[in-house]
């Protein structure tokens, strides 16, 4: 039987857990589930008490990608049934926010389909991020618009977006199985290149498309590697008219493991339940608060998900309490541990190398 409590203490440390001992989370049996959540629990209680953090999406641009992602309804060749549309207007996309808001949601993340966005594109945005901001003071604005280009994230940052969010999705190893238009190593050099402008890095994995347990743990060390601040878990929605229609691969307790497994890699960092969470935890729903400090509330970007009404009942009936806009999610002690660069290249002073 695997000690949880002895990995929860190392995690409680901050101490990096090895290759087996994450192994040995994904691969535990369904009778021990409730020990691997009640040890995990102390961690996520420890670094952010009962508290919840809403999310909102806002999908900016839907459908017409020319990238080849499988899991991906909007994806070039896609067949699914999705709502298509260019860019919304400011107006709209700020209605949508404050619905978001309304319902208590304290980062809303505005996502646009495409390879990345070009210069006009975030022309387009900077406006809406600014009044966005106006509107809704102590609301966090994530970005998500796919691959950036040089200066792309400095004036995201100006306009006052709050973070950036680009999932590595899967292993190094494993990516050209699930995308060829764009490689593992671009994505990650988009969240190096949003941490280096001074963006909060959001960058997370998609489970249930075919992957290993080896996979799952290569993709949570690669991400470790980039120290985000929070770590979306999304779970695969098999779309007809996509590659991986059919895939359902995923129980409720394997996405019960695959969630402590994130959270005792990542102790003190948002963890968030992302999307596919209704369909493939269904009724386990509560039990993943236990473990998860944060979660997407209402829609995805072309998929529906649980009534928000249902999500603040789940998470009050449940015995945790939302987080307020506003309110510090990151744990005082890791916020120490974050140094803006003011040496190496841009500085008169020689880089840490």
């Amino acid at each position: 039987m695997v000690k949880f409590d002895a990995l929860a203490d190392k995690a409680l440390r901050r101490e990096p857990l090895t290759r087996d001992e994450v192994l040995s989370v994904l691969t535990s049996p369904d009778d021990d589930l409730l020990e691997l959540v009640a040890a995990t629990f102390r961690v996520r209680r420890h670094f952010f008490e009962r508290r919840v953090k809403l999310n909102y999406l806002v999908n900016l641009k839907s459908g017409l990608c020319p990238e080849d992602c499988t899991y991906c309804s909007q994806r070039l060749g896609s067949s699914a049934d999705i709502v298509k549309y260019t860019w919304l207007r400011p107006d709209q996309t700020r209605e949508a926010v404050s619905c978001g808001v309304k319902a208590g949601a304290s980062r809303v993340c505005l996502v646009a389909s495409g390879r990345g966005p070009t210069d006009r594109d975030v022309d387009r945005l900077g406006p809406t991020i600014e009044r966005i901001k106006t509107d809704h003071p102590g609301i966090e604005v994530c970005a998500c618009l796919g691959l950036l280009s040089d200066g792309q994230a400095e004036r995201l940052r100006d306009a006052g977006a709050d973070a950036y969010n680009h999932n590595l999705n899967t292993s190094g190893e494993r990516y050209a199985d699930i995308c060829t238009t764009h490689t593992f190593d671009d994505r990650v050099e988009t969240v190096e290149q949003a941490k280096q402008a001074g963006l909060s890095p959001c960058s997370g994995l998609i489970a249930g498309m075919g992957e290993s347990d080896g996979d799952i743990v290569d993709a949570l060390f690669a991400l470790r590697e980039l120290d985000p601040d929070s770590v979306p878990v999304n779970f695969l929605i098999p779309f007809e008219g996509t590659p991986l229609a059919g895939q359902w691969n995923l129980t409720p307790q394997r996405c019960l493991r695959i969630l402590a497994a994130a959270r005792l890699v990542f102790p003190d960092v948002e963890v968030r339940l992302a999307a596919g969470r209704e369909i493939h935890l269904r009724g386990l729903q509560p039990l993943a608060l236990h473990v998860v400090n944060s979660i997407f509330l209402g829609d995805y970007l072309t998929s529906e998900g649980q009534e928000g009404k249902d999500d603040l009942e789940m998470i009050r009936d449940a015995g945790f309490v939302v987080q307020g806009a506003g309110e510090q999610t990151l744990p005082e002690e890791r916020l120490d541990l974050v140094k803006t660069r003011h040496r190496g290249a841009g500085t008169d002073l020689p880089p840490n190398a």
